[in-house]
């Protein structure tokens, strides 16, 4: 199986990448992406809210793979899109990162009253070609639908929560016929698949570990992914995921575990 993909502004990206959420040392840090480049991965995703942008940018700086041949992500969270701040926000991410442009840059929530005005601030960040590509994060339909009405770029991708206990399949069909990647945060539920009967089964029969297979599974659904793991044992293992192919009807298996269950929630500026 093919490891990236080309978005719809024909940029590259990978389709395995480490999150990096609840990473708040240095040291775990290095450690963590250095094992991930060591097993093949080329893309991190992090953001500011994460309040590691900067142990992320100097592990990035000191591991062996040139910049080119890494594909960084940031986001723009809510704060900065209310102050309308989201340039500066960027620019001190850039900082952070110790980088001159990041690969994509996405609106972390679509903060109502505000993600149409951060949009057209991401489109200018595009043509300075400060970002190779821009997009947005936890969108529905009815905020892509905004956007598709006041903008004629559209998000190169939409990244959210998904696993086989929550696959929303109407959002990802609509992404995928407006030619909008969907990456998948929290891939393995923060680890809830992992003790899943289905899964260890499935995961028994490949000789594959547990999350090995609800990675695969999200591969196969046409998705990007991006776990999350600080243990170089577990992160050499998640990059285990393109030597082999589920089975149809596994995969149909897989897919009557979805319960529409989120296991991350929302910032309490955005409940309600």
């Amino acid at each position: 199986m093919k490891q990236s993909i080309f978005l719809n502004n024909d940029i590259s990206m990978p389709l395995l990448g480490l999150g990096v959420n609840n990473i708040d040392d240095e040291r775990t840090a290095a450690t963590a992406i250095n094992s991930a480049v060591t097993a093949g991965y080329r893309m991190i995703d992090t953001a500011p809210v994460y309040k590691n942008e900067e142990f992320i940018g100097r592990a990035i700086a000191r591991c062996w793979v040139p910049r080119r041949d890494l594909f960084i992500i940031s986001k723009v969270w809510n704060t900065a899109q209310r102050l309308g701040d989201t340039a500066g926000a960027f620019e001190r991410s850039l900082e952070r990162l110790q980088l001159d442009y990041v690969d994509l840059f996405l609106i972390q929530w679509p903060v109502p009253g505000c993600f149409a005005a951060t949009w057209r601030t991401l489109e200018k960040l595009l043509s300075s070609g400060k970002t190779r590509a821009i997009g947005v994060s936890n969108f529905g339909i009815r905020h892509l639908e905004a956007l598709r009405k006041v903008s004629g770029i559209v998000p190169a991708v939409n990244q959210i929560e998904c696993h086989p206990l929550n696959y929303e399949s109407e959002l990802i069909d609509y992404c995928k016929d407006h030619d909008i990647a969907v990456q998948a945060y929290a891939p393995l539920a923060r680890g809830a698949v992992l003790d899943e009967d289905i899964i260890c089964v499935i995961a028994t029969k490949y000789a594959k570990t547990p999350a090995q297979i609800a990675l695969r599974w999200a591969l196969q659904k046409g998705l990007s992914v991006i776990p999350k793991s600080i243990t170089p044992e577990r992160i050499h293992a998640n990059a285990g995921i393109f030597d082999f192919e589920i089975e149809e009807e596994d995969m149909a298996i897989i897919e009557t575990m979805n319960q529409h269950r989120h296991f991350v929630e929302k910032p309490e500026d955005m409940r309600g």
